[in-house]
């Protein structure tokens, strides 16, 4: 059995309370951690921000325990409230997408991949590099193989599509969506790629599964999904291999012309090939073995007529495809497939579509559904969403620009921009409709009504990758004012959602632009706040302190003393993170100080009670993190007895907790159990899941105790 107090031991309990800082039962385990390493060591240490701060504290505290083996009982007590229960376990819920039928050829793949699948397992990953062109069949053929039953995993498939198509995705999120298929709550997984990648290696350590990641565009980005566990077969798909990953090369090329002429008699009928038998050799000369030509070359043999097609396209097969579906369309999904292909849209609607073309939503609808049945767009994920196969957007966009004119292309796109911007800032306000940092919008561009605060977040959800490539499109086009609006936009997410691996590079953008539109405005002040928050969420906490530093001095430049407050609010949570209580108190007072000079008519006036309250307990915080808990107690206190007054129920039970975390640290465990009950009684029914386990967790080991 593992000593608790060893190396490795307390190595594991700072990496897995690490690793849960997402939701705030995280941030509680995190600070009581800070609180318990000072008692230990008997001063303050920064909170450590990787693998190898986290091992040299370990050492640390091992070498203080062995010293003394009486503070072994501050660890022990520890590790028992910040103990994690396991995840719920069961069946992978997989992504892996829907094989096609009328699946041809391709034996030697298959049984490449069923060979390395099915190798002993000698301590080298197993891994299988999967690469051909675009239109070529290498993602059907990774889908194909994990779609079949298959004795080798038993605990199922996962899959991930990393982008290459639509702006790319960021490694972090398509971690998560892994973690996700395993059943991983979102309130569990960590922040940060190294962190999340050391999770997915941990839950499939010891799992039969096959891996699918599509799209895949370099080494470096497959590098955190490869793991050696036995068990674990992973299928990269890419267009070209990457001589740096060591796996088994399996191409895949074109169709011979017997199995391309079977693919089409088995999409149309052998009468259809029969009738089209003298112009059947130039046409699968012009497909080029290419299944995607192949498929979309079905709509040509049935077509009543087809305009002449051009001499040539360059030996592309998909172009090719592309351009002779593009011939059969109507003029207003001909405009339709062209202006929705000058950005990388991830997953547009019709109404996306509609404001780009000023075409009417319920018709765009309709045409959008024509080009993917012509398979001119492919279905994305989410309800009514498409986008475009790299290589027919490619032939989309120039066919734009050839045939609507640089002009008309940029006023399409400042309508698209234009359009995204509106939906963000409405959503974002009615997301969250109570704070300063997100304006209502102004003028008729109000956006539409949502249900509540949940579907407005929603909304914001669903189109993210379509807003962080609004940004870029904005920033390419010359439209900082336009870049800087939807970067404001994207403050519920950071707060309510996370997703700050996928929001950091955005973000950078905005914070820049904004400084190079004026350094001492509100908008730097705002934009390098959020940018210190996400930094925060992901350790990066000295880049974060030179983010929250400039939003501080960009807000108190503009004469914004809210911002300028909170600015300087968000320099002390970081502090806090870092278990420097002392100094986070130091910035919550001159946080406090600012807001003293708030006058009437000053913006944010009507925010200044709760924010007070707000800094009282995290002044209380912070005494408890510097072990000073008796005056910790004094200002959490006075904090609940302002939450209770204004009925803000969920700070009152955040407030709760924290008296019952610092009732612990006393090891008074009388005192601790009637603050977590009413703790539990105020978040009842807020749909506070992980909040209510964690409180619920406290109640045992103070039982237990």
């Amino acid at each position: 059995m593992l000593d608790p107090t060893s190396v490795a031991a307390i190595s594991a309990v700072l990496g897995a309370v690490g690793s849960g800082m997402a939701g705030e039962a995280g941030k509680w385990a995190w600070e009581t951690t800070g609180g318990a390493v000072l008692r230990i060591i008997g001063r303050e240490v920064s909170a450590p921000a990787n693998p190898e701060e986290r091992d040299a504290l370990a050492r640390l505290l091992h070498e203080q325990i062995r010293a003394d083996p009486r503070r072994a009982v501050h660890w022990n007590a520890l590790a028992a409230r910040v103990r994690r229960a396991p995840s719920p376990t069961g069946a992978v819920r997989s992504d892996l997408p829907t094989s096609i039928r009328f699946f041809t050829d391709r034996k030697d793949a298959l049984r490449d991949l069923q060979r390395e699948a099915s190798r002993r397992p000698d301590g080298r990953p197993r891994i299988a590099l999967v690469h051909g062109p675009d239109g070529m069949g290498s993602s059907a053929l990774a889908v194909h193989f994990g779609a079949q039953p298959n004795r080798l995993f038993p605990d199922g498939t996962l899959y991930a599509d990393l982008g290459a198509r639509g702006g790319g995705r960021d490694v972090g999120s398509a971690l998560r969506a892994l973690l996700r298929q395993l059943r991983v709550p979102d309130e569990e997984m960590p922040t940060g790629v190294d962190d999340l990648a050391e999770a997915f290696r941990h839950r499939v350590a010891d799992l039969g599964l096959l891996v699918v990641l599509d799209h895949a565009y370099s080494a470096a980005q497959v590098r955190p999904f490869l793991t050696p566990a036995p068990g674990v077969f992973t299928i990269l798909v890419a267009r070209t291999p990457f001589p740096s990953v060591d796996a088994v090369r399996v191409p895949v090329g074109p169709l011979p012309d017997r199995d391309a002429e079977r693919l089409l008699t088995a999409l149309t009928d052998k009468s259809t090939v029969a009738a089209a038998r003298a112009t059947l050799p130039s046409l699968l000369q012009r497909c080029g073995g290419s299944p995607y030509a192949l498929r979309a070359a079905a709509h040509q043999l049935t077509a009543s007529a087809l305009p002449p097609r051009p001499a040539t396209t360059g030996g592309d097969a998909v172009r090719a495809a592309a351009e002779d579906n593009y011939r059969l369309l109507t003029p207003d999904a001909a405009r339709v497939y062209r202006l929705m292909a000058l950005r990388p849209w991830p997953a547009f609607d019709a109404a996306a579509a509609a404001r780009t073309t000023g075409l009417d939503a319920g018709r765009t609808a309709d045409l959008l559904e024509e080009l993917a049945d012509r398979m001119l767009l492919e279905y994305a994920t989410g309800h009514g969403r498409y986008h475009y196969r790299p290589g027919v957007r490619v032939h989309a966009e120039a066919t734009a620009i050839e045939e609507d004119g640089i002009a008309a292309c940029s006023a399409a796109l400042a309508k698209a921009l234009s359009g995204y911007a509106d939906l963000a800032a409405s959503a974002a306000h009615q997301a969250l409709p109570k704070s300063w940092r997100v304006p209502a919008p102004t003028g008729p561009a109000t956006g539409p009504r949502h249900e509540n605060e949940g579907a407005a977040l929603g909304v914001l959800l669903a189109e993210l990758g379509n807003l962080t490539e609004a940004v870029r499109c904005a920033e390419e086009s010359g439209d900082p004012d336009t870049a800087v609006r939807l970067c404001r936009a994207l403050w519920p997410l950071q707060l309510k959602a996370g997703h700050h691996e996928r929001l950091l590079p955005t973000l950078r953008t905005g914070a820049r632009l904004a400084d190079e539109r004026d350094p001492d405005s509100p908008d730097a002040g705002a934009l390098h706040a959020q940018l210190a928050h996400t930094l925060t969420e992901l350790k990066r906490w000295r880049e974060a302190e030179t983010a929250a530093r400039a939003a501080a001095r960009a807000e108190e430049a503009a004469g914004h003393k809210r911002g300028h407050a909170s600015a300087v609010e968000f320099l002390g949570l970081l502090r806090l993170r870092e278990w420097r209580g002392r100094e986070a108190y130091d910035c919550f007072e001159e946080a406090g100080a600012v807001l003293d000079t708030i006058g009437e008519g000053d913006p944010g006036v009507a925010d200044l009670p709760r924010a007070r309250t707000l800094l009282e307990r995290h002044r209380g915080r912070a005494l408890r993190v510097s072990g000073e808990t008796a005056a910790a107690r004094e200002k959490l206190e006075a904090a609940l007895r302002d939450f209770r007054a204004s009925g803000d129920t969920y700070n009152t039970a955040r407030t709760l907790t924290d008296l019952a975390e610092t009732r612990l640290d006393e090891s008074d465990t009388g005192a601790a159990l009637p603050l977590i009950d009413a703790a539990i009684t105020e978040l009842d029914g807020q749909n506070a899941t992980y909040q209510l386990a964690y409180l619920r967790h406290l109640r045992e080991s103070c039982a237990g105790s």
